[in-house]
């Protein structure tokens, strides 16, 4: 279609005349023109937020996306030889989710099906998923049904998905940058979304009911424990208190009410809209064949009922911490909220990226959350700074026998296999090439893994997580890191704090002191040595604090480490001041920056102290005025 007879198509529509157009395309059409006062003349680019604001709305979405997440890569696994791209939008139209062939990035930015793409109807015109939050329906846009000619190549089509109180809270879209003319070519993926989108809602629904019993709904006996229509739950007193969006429409035609008011089913007896009393609810269990366990609604109709029982509780379960992750530091608030952020993510199947100086222990929280997981499979290390480059691909990969010079005879598998069914922890991820960035990328779009010296294809599931002491992002800026594996990786964020700002450092001081004892020999730190390892900077972090006790713990004699037992850079300026507090004092605060909290948490005591300490020994000027 011209551009021209597009726009006079649009216009025509705008000043009342009829339309073959589906009535949701129309709508959308009238919204851009009357209230959004955009021009179908005027090409409506895609808009792509910079990282700041997708950062944002990625750690809104977080729990979502976590939960999501199956149900996105087993609908990817079906459509990606078909050249379908899935964006996964909030309910602002900002892509936080997306998954499609990596050959193609460059094409999918510039049409906006990509990573942080804003698909708002106010700014990109009619679209899928714009429209869909308009709506709140499930719907195609398909080519010319884009508001302007930018978009008309897509055919996009989009369901909503909504929350346990029936409020929408995200839009799967599945589009092609190309497609057959005909819109009906569309159905089958408009199946195919809703049904993922059905599945994640009941996914998202059990696992904020746990405490409550759920009851899964079908039309017919058949699918009712295998693929319900929807599902409710219901609170002890018979109230409804979530519900799927199937189960919204089921039960708002049952009492004759509109699905679009939530607050009309949520909080209501279950008993206004079927013929069903708490007290029946065990009889729908699982034990009855499916064709036993059915009920009559307020309107007549019956439907095919799933009972699940609710989770028993456990006294204080949600605060008892994977003994890996209780390990991780003492009780600080900065340490317990890193050890919360890390047990919710490791029951996720969320890629992790944590962020840390060297030696601050990323590879040991990776273990932790690879272990708080409960997965089975193995936890396979890769330091990518380590690896020589020329052998980087084989080792990653695999190679097939004889595929190069030195190769071994019976082939390999490479340690991305190893990994299949663990977790994969890619170390100093910064500081792989840029060649074998592509390939990774690959690897965790299609989920294969292709040997070198071989045409096949082998399927690979594993737990990702990554580690730097680099700032990726502006390894992004300088082009020396991809910006899609970026996204890829950097899912969930946890960042691990430096030596010298932790609170805990007495704590891990003790610990490191635990694992020094040997033979019934008790070791134990004298004031000095323990007045100079808090004076410390520590660049070298956790590593050069257990290396530094290690020494020491081997050089003493008596079983007290004193200064002079310590490596010169950490015990030998303190020893020599060790009877002059002024000088210690200040020596400290230097270390610190000026940081009288950080030294405070050094020294063990509070900000009063020091700044008590300070002012006897004339101090209080070198106090940092913003501290």
């Amino acid at each position: 279609m011209a551009i021209a007879d597009h726009v006079r198509e649009i216009e025509a529509v705008g000043q009342g005349k009829t339309s073959t157009r589906d009535p949701y395309v129309v709508q959308s059409w009238r919204r851009c023109l009357d209230e959004y006062q955009l021009d179908p003349a005027i090409n409506c680019e895609a808009v792509i937020l910079p990282e700041e604001r997708l950062k944002e709305h990625r750690q809104q979405a977080e729990e979502l996306v976590a939960i999501a997440r199956s149900g996105l890569e087993r609908l990817y696994r079906h459509v990606a030889n078909h050249a379908y791209v899935l964006l996964l939008a909030d309910r602002l139209g900002v892509t936080v989710e997306y998954l499609g062939d990596p050959r193609y990035n460059e094409d999918l930015r510039r049409a906006g099906l990509y990573l942080g793409s804003d698909w708002a109807e106010s700014h990109a015109g009619t679209c899928a998923v714009g429209a869909c939050i308009a709506t709140g329906e499930a719907l195609t846009i398909h080519q010319t049904d884009h508001f302007d000619m930018t978009h008309t190549p897509l055919s996009c089509t989009a369901a909503p998905i909504y929350d346990t109180k029936g409020r929408l809270a995200a839009v799967l879209d599945i589009s092609l940058l190309k497609s057959p003319v005909e819109k009906a070519s569309q159905n089958l993926a408009r199946h195919l979304v809703a049904t993922t989108v059905r599945r994640i809602e009941l996914a998202n629904l059990m696992a904020q009911t746990r405490r409550q019993w759920v009851l899964h709904f079908a039309l017919s006996p058949e699918f009712l424990d295998v693929d319900p229509e929807g599902g409710i739950a219901i609170d002890d007193l018979g109230h409804i208190s979530g519900l799927t969006h199937g189960a919204a429409r089921m039960m708002a035609r049952a009492a004759g009410l509109d699905w679009r008011r939530p607050e009309q089913l949520i909080g209501q007896k279950v008993s206004c809209f079927l013929d069903l009393a708490i007290d029946d609810l065990p009889a729908l269990l699982r034990g009855r064949p499916t064709h036993e366990r059915v009920l009559r609604a307020r309107d007549g109709n019956m439907l095919f009922a799933h009972a699940i029982e609710p989770t028993p509780r456990t006294r204080a379960a949600a605060h008892v911490l994977p003994p890996a992750l209780r390990r991780l530091g003492g009780d600080t608030p900065e340490i317990d909220a890193l050890q919360k952020r890390a047990v919710r993510l490791s029951r996720t199947g969320l890629p992790v990226l944590i962020h840390g100086e060297t030696g601050t222990g990323k590879e040991y929280l990776a273990r932790a959350i690879h272990e708080a997981s409960g997965v089975k499979g193995p936890f396979v290390a890769v330091n990518c700074a380590a690896i020589p480059e020329a052998l980087a691909e084989a080792e990653l990969f695999g190679h097939a026998p004889g595929a190069f010079t030195g190769a071994a005879p019976r082939g390999r598998r490479g340690l991305v296999e190893e990994a299949d069914g663990g977790t994969l922890f890619l170390d100093e991820i910064g500081d792989m090439p840029l060649g074998l960035q592509t390939r990774l990328l690959r690897v965790l779009a299609e989920q294969t893994v292709q040997p070198l010296g071989t045409v096949q294809q082998r399927k690979v599931n594993f737990r990702l997580i990554s580690a730097s002491h680099r700032d990726l992002r502006a390894l992004v800026t300088e082009n020396r890191f991809r910006q899609d594996l970026y996204y890829r990786l950097n899912v969930a964020e946890l960042n691990l704090p430096p030596l010298r700002e932790r609170g805990d450092f007495d704590w891990l001081v003790a610990q490191f002191m635990a694992g020094k004892q040997s033979e019934g020999r008790e070791i134990v730190l004298a004031p000095d040595a323990a007045a100079a390892l808090r004076a410390h900077v520590w660049p070298g972090n956790l590593r050069e604090l257990d290396n530094a006790l290690s020494v020491a713990a081997a050089l003493c004699e008596g079983g007290e480490i004193r200064c002079v037992h310590l490596p010169s850079v950490i015990g030998g300026s303190v020893e020599r001041v060790a009877d002059d507090d002024a000088a210690a004092l200040r020596v400290a605060l230097e270390a610190c920056g000026g940081n009288v909290s950080a030294l405070a948490r050094r020294l063990g005591c509070d900000r009063t102290t020091v700044h008590r300490r300070m002012r006897r020994h004339g101090l209080a000027g070198r106090l940092h005025p913003a501290r």
